[in-house]
């Protein structure tokens, strides 16, 4: 799954967002229902469909996607603590923004890791399995 996942996320962030969507939905679908990581997992889906809409001049559902994206993605922190989706999310404000029309068109959003800190270091050391 994590294959998968990183796998999804880097087409993503070559803006082939349709490919990322696919993948990224594969990966969701493998989740039990009741963990909350499939609900953020779908913010992720949800979001590469939101980009696909925008490159395909769907301003409109980019726009819609991006809302729901956004909210599926609340808390995503805990399931997915090596991504930085603080800068993450300042990058789709600004693309609210845009989709709203009241901005210029930002640059394309990525979803990279961060640099953990000692104790997010801690954390994900005691999480990796061997």
């Amino acid at each position: 799954m994590q294959v998968e996942l990183a796998g999804g996320l880097e087409l993503f962030n070559r803006a082939h967002f349709f490919d990322a969507h696919e993948l990224l939905e594969d990966v969701w679908r493998s989740l039990a229902r009741d963990q909350p990581r499939r609900k953020h997992l779908q913010g992720l889906v949800q979001l590469a469909v939101a980009f696909h809409h925008e490159s395909t001049g769907n301003p409109l559902g980019a726009r819609s996607l991006l809302e729901r994206a956004l909210q599926n993605l609340e808390g995503a922190d805990s399931s997915f603590p090596e991504l930085d989706l603080d800068r993450l999310r300042l990058e789709l404000e600004a693309w609210r923004s845009y989709l709203a029309g009241v901005s210029h068109r930002p640059r394309l959003p990525q979803i990279s890791k961060h640099r953990p800190g000692p104790q997010e270091r801690e954390i994900l050391e005691k999480n990796t399995p061997c």
